[in-house]
């Protein structure tokens, strides 16, 4: 589908702006309202919100790089990547509404969380999910929006898949 550039880019900075608001919100609650390793138990033992400052990315990952490393893996490159993601959904021209709302909740996800690591020198996780033989890491609101975009570019390429008849063995 084809969108004028600024519609693209209207549409894009209202979904980034949208996602970081809600992370950052709930986040401040969290820092507000929640002791460090604090445990509240929303839905019994299955949803639990819980305080955790991650000094690395997803697990903890980069934790213990060097602070001129961390900047550069857990700041810099991250931003250009999501800089370069934005350019191609503005550039994009037949960019369909799915990919684009995807890829504006991953940019908007990934910024929430830069934004914690610039400003606090870690990321406030504060989310728990247990259910049968599932268990999740500590998440946030970020972590959400970029799952949520990931699933939606997935279910464009599922579609895309399907409309064009690509099989296993066409790949």
């Amino acid at each position: 589908m084809k969108k004028k550039p600024l519609i693209k880019i209207v549409i894009s900075l209202f979904l980034i702006l949208s996602n970081i608001s809600c992370d950052q919100i709930t986040k401040d609650k969290v820092r507000e309202g929640i002791s460090i390793f604090e445990t509240i138990p929303v839905i019994g033992n299955n949803f639990v919100l819980t305080k955790v400052e991650n000094r690395g990315a997803a697990w903890s990952i980069g934790k213990s790089l060097p602070p001129v490393l961390k900047i550069v893996f857990l700041q810099v490159f991250p931003i250009i990547v999501l800089l370069f993601l934005f350019v191609y959904i503005v550039r994009e021209k037949m960019i369909s509404k799915l990919n684009l709302i995807g890829f504006s909740f991953i940019i908007g996800g990934g910024l929430g969380n830069i934004y914690d690591r610039i400003l606090f020198n870690s990321v406030t996780d504060f989310m728990y999910l247990e259910y049968g033989g599932i268990k999740t890491a500590v998440f946030n609101m970020a972590d959400v929006s970029v799952l949520f975009g990931l699933f939606l570019v997935l279910i464009h390429i599922f579609l895309v898949v399907l409309e064009k008849g690509v099989t296993f063995s066409k790949i």
